[in-house]
């Protein structure tokens, strides 16, 4: 039997048709937004939203990327729901989104997500996206459930716990601590993480109690408060963020209990200023890379009144802000918008902010950023010059750590396989194999829909005998997981 090498020519055409058309078709580089626009943390996932788009339009109106790309954000509802996100990914897919940004819908909701992009990009070569995650924070992530796909640009539960438990090693009057957290992934770790790293700063300290509540479900905290007060704890521990974190305030404040809240990022949420006014009792410390009157930060108070300028509303979080611009930075290193080539860029990336330089580290793709441990306390007029959110209440600077200071190590074990052909790039391989004497059939008919089918009806010629290979039975789709 005589090979005919007319298929192989049209083979190549038709990826070099396809290069040709996705570069033309490259206008603008979609950037899925997927995190909750509705339910009892929609206003947390407004506040989230209205920072990444503040900043991809900052980029665009500076010229975009690759010297006029602009960047084109898409919005989806996430609901705080594992499988509305699959949904929203699936959406996002189709419309031909390339990075993905996250993090308000949870560690939980984010690791399903992540896990469902790295199933679709081994699927799908030259169709590849990345995850970035601005909020969600447990150490798993960029742990042992590490993702090549996957970039951390917050401080993870271990870094921010560390922060709080150096602060606390140097404050006597913590000496009792309750351990009250939401019911999922991330608040089961940061009690954890509280126990274990506060523990070792203060082996004096006692745990009195400990209780974990549904997410986003609990009106009234009276009960959980009532139990702490019976415990007799000084201060608590808590992930709490959102509604659950102001309902909270509020019924300390109507029992009359006075106590210290531990926590990793409520501060920046709307509304954490006005309840702890509210109560007009309690102090809430907690760990961002910055909190608003923070002093010699001329950097981030530019970026500040320019957004409330804009928008009409207070800036809370530079990280949001500086995912996008991450990102853009990275595009612009690889000089290319081909994912691969993006989260190479990403790795190892160092990056000048606006609070101050920060690295992505290459090993586990976890960001390392200062942090900044600081309490919602009234204005004094010396450590607290400025009132937030019409209140008389602000954020005092208790401590300020590098994010090399507070890095651990990892046990991510970084994994990525490059696939043998991915069509429209690299053409010419695939034509060259038979050549080689590698199987047509196994280098290329897994990718051969990116190339029209052609190699479907592709034969390999072997020596003593013809056969057709087959590409395996594909793996049957879980609910909701986005096609392939």
């Amino acid at each position: 039997m005589k090979f005919s090498h007319a298929p192989l020519a049209r083979i190549a055409l038709a990826c070099l048709l396809v290069t040709a058309g996705a570069a033309h078709a490259q206008q603008t580089y979609k950037v899925a937004y997927i995190d909750p626009l509705s339910g009892p943390f929609a206003n947390v996932g407004e506040l989230m939203l209205m920072h990444t788009q503040y900043a991809i339009e900052d980029i665009n109106a500076r010229g975009g990327v690759l010297g006029g790309t602009k960047l084109q954000l898409l919005q989806f509802d996430s609901k705080l729901s594992a499988q509305e996100s699959q949904s929203a990914l699936q959406a996002a897919i189709d419309q031909g989104a390339k990075a993905i940004v996250t993090g308000g819908s949870g560690s939980s909701v984010v690791t399903a997500l992540v896990q469902s992009v790295a199933r679709w990009n081994q699927r799908n070569p030259g169709k590849e996206l990345i995850v970035l995650n601005h909020s969600s924070i447990d150490p798993e992530m960029t742990g042992k459930g590490c993702s090549f796909w996957h970039f951390q640009t917050e401080a993870n539960t271990a870094m921010k716990m560390k922060a709080l438990a150096n602060y606390i090693k140097k404050t006597p009057d913590v000496k009792k601590v309750y351990l009250l957290n939401q019911d999922y992934a991330h608040g089961k770790q940061w009690a954890s993480y509280g126990r274990q790293l506060v523990g070792l700063a203060r082996p004096d300290i006692q745990f009195v109690g400990e209780a974990l509540h549904p997410i986003g479900r609990v009106k009234d905290f009276a009960p959980y408060i009532a139990n702490v007060k019976q415990s007799g704890a000084d201060s608590v521990i808590t992930g709490n963020w959102g509604q659950d974190m102001t309902l909270l305030l509020k019924a300390a404040g109507d029992a009359g209990y006075n106590l210290r809240y531990f926590n990793h990022s409520a501060g920046s949420v709307p509304g954490t200023v006005t309840a702890v006014s509210q109560a007009k009792l309690g102090q809430l410390t907690w760990v961002a890379e910055w909190h608003p009157g923070e002093v010699d930060t001329p950097k981030v108070d530019a970026l500040a009144k320019a957004y409330k300028a804009k928008t009409g509303k207070d800036f809370l979080a530079p990280r949001i802000d500086m995912t996008p611009r991450l990102l853009a930075a990275a595009i612009d290193k690889a000089g290319s918008t081909d994912t691969v080539k993006v989260a190479r860029a990403l790795e190892d990336l160092n990056f000048e902010s606006v609070v101050g330089p920060v690295r992505m580290r290459a090993e586990d793709h976890q960001l390392l950023l200062p942090q900044v441990v600081n309490t919602i306390v009234p204005v004094d007029g010396k450590t607290v010059k400025t009132g937030w959110e019409g209140t008389s209440y602000g954020f005092r600077t208790d401590a300020v750590y590098t994010g090399n200071e507070l890095a651990q190590g990892t046990e991510c074990k970084m994994v990525f396989a490059p696939p043998l052909f991915r069509c429209g790039e690299h053409p010419m391989p695939c034509a060259r194999g038979r050549a080689a004497g590698v199987s047509l059939i196994n280098h290329c008919s897994e990718r051969s829909r990116r190339c029209g089918g052609l190699f479907r009806e592709i034969k390999e010629e072997r020596s003593g005998g013809h056969s057709r290979k087959r590409s395996p039975r594909p793996r049957e789709r879980a609910p909701n997981e986005p096609r392939s």
